[in-house]
């Protein structure tokens, strides 16, 4: 808070440089009010031109001054507002793979499982990313998965304890 303050004294709001995502936000106004017709092709390259440069926050401004949106009457709802955004109809298939390696480990064993495992974090990622669907399989796949895998090693250290108790039985003392 101190620092933000000591930042308004030495550069006024208007003054201050702007961020790379500033200049984003305007270039869409820009690009924006283009396509609307808004602004003539001449107009729009002459304002994109002066955000390839260093630009402050008062640059900006200026730049758009004249673009900002009419206010209107009643609240501005987004169209279809009240309903979800639409999602992709698309089930992505890594989690389809997933689902299909962590039941598949029955048969295929120990690798399908880490496969599962794999699949299913990637398949978590790209659906948070593009909205598709299929995310209960892709947790199916990881929980067949780590299931499996856990009790893969258990399986392996019952077989290995197994092994050394009937194995390693004597103590090396022999009864005289």
């Amino acid at each position: 808070m101190i620092g933000e303050q000591a930042g308004e004294a030495m550069y006024p709001s208007g003054q201050m440089r702007a961020t790379d995502v500033d200049r984003d936000n305007v270039q869409h106004v820009l690009n924006d009010a283009y396509a609307q017709g808004r602004l003539t092709q001449a107009e729009w390259e002459q304002r994109a031109s002066v955000l390839s440069g260093p630009v402050t926050y008062g640059d900006l401004d200026r730049l758009t001054a004249d673009l900002q949106p009419r206010q209107q009457a009643g609240p501005a709802y987004p169209q279809g507002y009240g309903q979800p955004p639409a999602a992709s109809e698309h089930t992505n298939g890594m989690a389809i793979a997933a689902l299909v390696c962590g039941i598949g480990q029955l048969v295929a064993g120990f690798p399908a499982g880490i496969a599962a495992v794999v699949l299913g974090h990637l398949a978590r990622k790209r659906i948070r990313e593009t909205g598709e669907r299929g995310d209960g399989m892709a947790r199916a796949g990881l929980i067949l998965g780590y299931v499996g895998i856990v009790l893969g090693i258990l399986l392996v250290l019952l077989i290995v304890g197994i092994g050394a108790s009937s194995g390693g039985g004597h103590s090396g003392i022999q009864g005289g």
